[in-house]
């Protein structure tokens, strides 16, 4: 039996993560030396190398990548005990590890903000990413729940709407269009148009709406961010689809949503997790509480 302490394992799993001992050592409030030292007693215990050194890049060998999945899963169950301890207690406290598509950046702040109001003593960690780098977390195993608007279906998942998601197609104030009181979907063809990046969600839906209906628009500019699409917009570079949530309030009052057929485009918001992950308490609570709260506001 492997000799090894879980401070031992800490430093290995935090190095491993990280890809870095100066990285590990950061975040562990110790000194570089010291995580040296651990790896090396337990790569000893071990009795095969746990890295390997490629010019300045650290990599995990063969033995590494099975004891770094072995830690994440001790770490998991130890994190999961503590909070069954504290449900025995008749407190909720743990760390919720959430990560969100950008969109859902525009209200899931607030609802949190409810959440741990009621449940102060739960850590979040919330990660605001794109598709790609939610999709490289499913796979790394490395959150409790993800919420975004269209789960990948080449993962394992299990998923819940929990709230409307309206696409709509959104100008400038001033634009030629925002006086029509109805907007023939065909006019779109003979304006410029901002999409978003290949492989977000709004730009494979709305992709699929205009090729529903051999609709071919002229695409000026392609950008990964709501902001920066709403900015161009702003500059008058053209018209674009997002979801109706990223227009708050008085933010973009120069903004206008057009009133074109076959919009808005109905999806929904998804949260989800992967099929074979047993839930912690906190993460089960935040659930419940996401579905409850969702059923009666809008946002």
């Amino acid at each position: 039996m492997i000799q090894a302490t879980l401070h031992q394992l800490k430093v290995f799993e935090t190095t491993a993560r990280l890809g870095s001992f100066t990285k590990a050592a950061e975040e562990l409030d110790i000194t570089q030396p010291t995580v040296s030292s651990q790896v090396k007693q337990l790569t000893k215990s071990v009795g095969l190398p746990l890295f390997e050194q490629i010019g300045k890049q650290l990599y995990l060998t063969e033995a590494g990548k099975a004891l770094f999945t072995s830690c994440q899963d001790v770490f998991t169950e130890l994190d999961n005990f503590e909070m069954k301890i504290a449900d025995f207690k008749g407190t909720k406290e743990g760390k919720l590890r959430l990560s969100v598509i950008t969109t859902a950046a525009y209200f899931i702040p607030r609802i949190l903000g409810s959440f741990c109001q009621i449940y102060p003593d739960i850590d979040v960690t919330l990660q605001v990413i794109n598709h790609q780098q939610i999709q490289q977390r499913m796979l790394n195993n490395q959150d409790d729940l993800y919420i975004m608007s269209q789960p990948p279906e080449e993962i394992d998942l299990k998923s819940k709407p929990f709230i409307e998601n309206p696409l709509v197609v959104i100008a400038r104030k001033d634009h030629p269009l925002a006086k029509e009181k109805q907007v023939l979907l065909e006019k779109l063809q003979f304006y410029p148009f901002i999409m978003r990046e290949s492989g977000s969600g709004t730009r494979k839906a709305v992709q699929n709406l205009f090729n529903q209906y051999d609709i071919t628009v002229k695409v000026r500019l392609e950008l990964g961010s709501n902001e920066a699409i709403k900015q161009a917009i702003l500059g008058g570079l053209g018209i674009s689809v997002l979801s109706k949530h990223t227009l708050t309030s008085a933010c973009h009052e120069d903004l206008t949503i057009l009133n074109v057929e076959k919009f808005p485009i109905s999806r929904y918001w998804y949260i989800s997790h992967l099929a074979g992950k047993q839930l912690s308490v906190v993460a089960k609570t935040f659930l419940d509480f996401l579905i409850d709260r969702t059923l009666l506001m809008e946002v």
